[in-house]
């Protein structure tokens, strides 16, 4: 029983090596690498208001579109592939975001779309990654 307590003790007040926030933080940054890679132009990235926020704001290379990017990473598929956990409610708050700062910069005419990059994360360096165009309409 000395074990058990000993063992349920340590596991509960050491800290995981990596948490969530660093996770999502890498993600991002392996999301700017591949945008910046295939000749999209980061125009913002971390965009917060009131109503929600969007990760990465770029201009496609090909149409000129504005693209607002949901970036989802995970180190592993406990929970799930990382694309599913852009939800309805997180579809929302993106949109709010996205609309937010297309009335900021007035630019509310302008071509735009929802993507979302899924990141399954290696500590080899060889993550894999899912860009999904168009992934989802403006969500009120």
């Amino acid at each position: 029983m000395n074990l058990l307590k000993k063992l349920f003790s340590e596991t509960s007040s050491t800290p995981p090596p990596t948490g969530n926030k660093k996770t999502g933080e890498l993600g991002e940054e392996v999301a700017a690498n591949y945008l910046i890679a295939r000749g999209y132009r980061i125009l913002e990235r971390n965009f917060r208001c009131k109503g929600g926020e969007v990760d990465v704001i770029v201009r496609d290379p090909e149409d000129k579109s504005l693209v607002f990017i949901e970036v989802k990473a995970r180190r592993g598929l406990s929970y799930g592939v990382p694309q599913l956990a852009v939800t309805p409610f997180k579809q929302r708050q993106i949109s709010k975001a996205a609309l937010t700062w297309l009335s900021k910069n007035r630019l509310h005419d302008t071509n735009a779309r929802f993507d979302v990059i899924a990141i399954l994360l290696h500590t080899d360096g060889q993550h894999v990654i899912d860009h999904i165009k168009n992934a989802f309409d403006v969500a009120y």
